[in-house]
């Protein structure tokens, strides 16, 4: 697929990315919902005084928070993983010995 530009809108207001893959736009469409829906759900609990950037904010914040929440999760699993490989290999080679 060649290159090609898509609009998402962010609080109604829109965004264009050049992408190269159908699998792009899937996923930038569902950021899109994601953020939005975020942003529908903390308006509906109405922090006084609190600004769209407020908003926006406190959405990225958690956004961010729950990445890297993931990628630890994923590092630890990567680990445990290394582990039981290397379990494996031990287990292989004791029965390749009988």
């Amino acid at each position: 697929m060649e290159k090609r530009t898509i609009t998402v809108k962010i609080m109604g207001r829109p965004y264009s990315f050049t992408i190269d893959s159908e699998e792009k736009e899937e996923l930038y469409h569902a950021a899109e919902r994601e953020v939005n829906n975020a942003l529908v759900t903390m308006h509906r609990k109405n922090y006084q005084g609190w600004t769209e950037t407020d908003y926006l904010g406190l959405i990225a914040f958690r956004f961010a928070a729950d990445n890297l929440e993931m990628r630890q999760q994923r590092e630890v699993k990567s680990d445990e993983l290394k582990k039981l490989e290397a379990l494996d290999a031990e287990i292989d080679a004791y029965l390749h010995t009988l």
